[in-house]
């Protein structure tokens, strides 16, 4: 076990592993419009892979099944989670199709504009998740987002019910979803704009995020956490309803901040500690996030949250 990590249930993340290639720029280009940039970099990316990565800092003992191109990126990507000490056993590596990758720009402000190819990931299938199903069957908790085919996602959801495990979803990007998944999902976490998409409500204040939080549960979700940036997060679950504010920081870079917020939530319920804890601590962790550079370079380790954060 990595260093850092506990003993508690193990938290098996399914989704996607990208290439993050990102340029910093004043702002962010209009439509057909051609602006100069400054510094480039490359780093590990994607919702599945930002996750995985932040659960691991923070603690959680890690399971990663994704797919990757049989090429230099996927290599990489393989290598990294190693090193974080995730396993990666079901991690696959596609011969046929080329790792994904994401084309990012950040302007001064650290908002982001973000572009991805999707490569392997799109072939990681309901097949896939099959073999694998004894991972789902071992784990604490399961946490899945929407970059991968509903399909995978339906399967997924589908074992765990049978299991009867917990399953997170963070439902970004933002897409339609059968009805029927909702009543087998322990938590859902979408941002604002994931929200009103979900629920048709136009989010502009905590009472409407409580209007959709009561739609999730008219749906069958009993716990759901809405994302708000700077605002913080609006819960609703059977042991905690309310609003919990961010923690002010000076934002370098906002890329991956639900990533991080999310795995901590997971890293904190795996822990058995109650909804509002859970929460508290993913803020922090999103504003450690926030105040640096980089997806997964951002995630903060458990040993920065400071004192007994759990």
């Amino acid at each position: 076990m990595k260093e850092g990590q506990n003993d508690s249930a193990g938290i098996l993340v399914i989704g996607s592993s990208n290439t993050d290639m990102v340029v910093k720029s004043n702002r962010i280009p209009l439509p057909g419009e051609t602006i100069l940039g400054g510094n480039f970099f490359m780093n590990p990316g994607d919702k599945g892979a930002n996750q995985a990565v932040a659960a691991a800092r923070l603690g959680g003992k890690v399971t990663f099944i994704a797919r990757v191109g049989s090429d230099i990126f996927g290599e990489q990507a393989i290598a990294h989670f190693k090193q974080e000490g995730i396993d990666t056993f079901g991690v696959i590596v596609d011969p046929h199709h080329a790792s994904g990758v994401a084309l990012i720009t950040v302007d001064e402000f650290g908002e982001n504009c973000i572009v991805v190819a999707s490569g392997a990931n799109g072939f990681l299938l309901p097949e896939d998740i099959l073999q694998h199903k004894n991972k789902i069957a071992e784990a604490g908790i399961i946490l899945l987002q929407l970059e991968i085919s509903i399909e995978t996602v339906n399967e997924v959801v589908a074992i765990a019910r049978t299991n009867q495990k917990k399953v997170i979803l963070n439902p970004a990007p933002a897409c339609s979803l059968p009805k029927e998944i909702f009543t087998d999902l322990f938590l859902l976490t979408p941002n604002r704009l994931e929200a009103e998409m979900l629920t048709g409500i136009k989010i502009e204040s905590l009472s409407d995020c409580e209007n959709a939080a009561q739609i999730f549960k008219a749906k069958g979700v009993c716990n759901s956490i809405i994302t708000l940036g700077e605002n913080g997060a609006y819960v609703n679950s059977k042991t905690f309803a309310g609003h919990i504010p961010s923690i002010k920081v000076q934002v370098a870079d906002t890329t991956a901040a639900g990533d991080v917020f999310t795995a901590a939530v997971a890293v904190a319920l795996a822990e058995d500690q109650s909804m509002e804890t859970a929460v508290r601590f993913a803020t922090k962790a999103a504003a450690i996030s926030v105040s640096r550079q980089g997806a997964q370079a951002s995630a903060p380790y458990r040993k920065e949250m400071g004192g007994d954060e759990r």
